[in-house]
């Protein structure tokens, strides 16, 4: 079964993040799961649509250190 992304309007392209920064929600058997960045540093591009199946270590954000 698919995992399904949210990014709602915790991140959008500009934003700076830090380690730990709360950047979407991935719902996974009706669990609402918050994801932190790894990185920190500014959102460059989101690779993914908002309320789409996303896959286990499927990149989400690209972030410029």
């Amino acid at each position: 079964s698919a995992d399904w992304f949210f990014r709602g309007v915790l991140t959008k392209i500009g934003d700076t993040v830090d380690v730990g920064t709360k950047v979407c929600i991935i719902e996974a058997m009706k669990l609402f799961n918050e994801i932190e960045s790894e990185l920190k540093g500014k959102v460059i591009k989101v690779l993914v649509e908002d309320a789409t199946p996303v896959e286990y270590d499927q990149p989400l954000f690209l972030i410029e250190a």
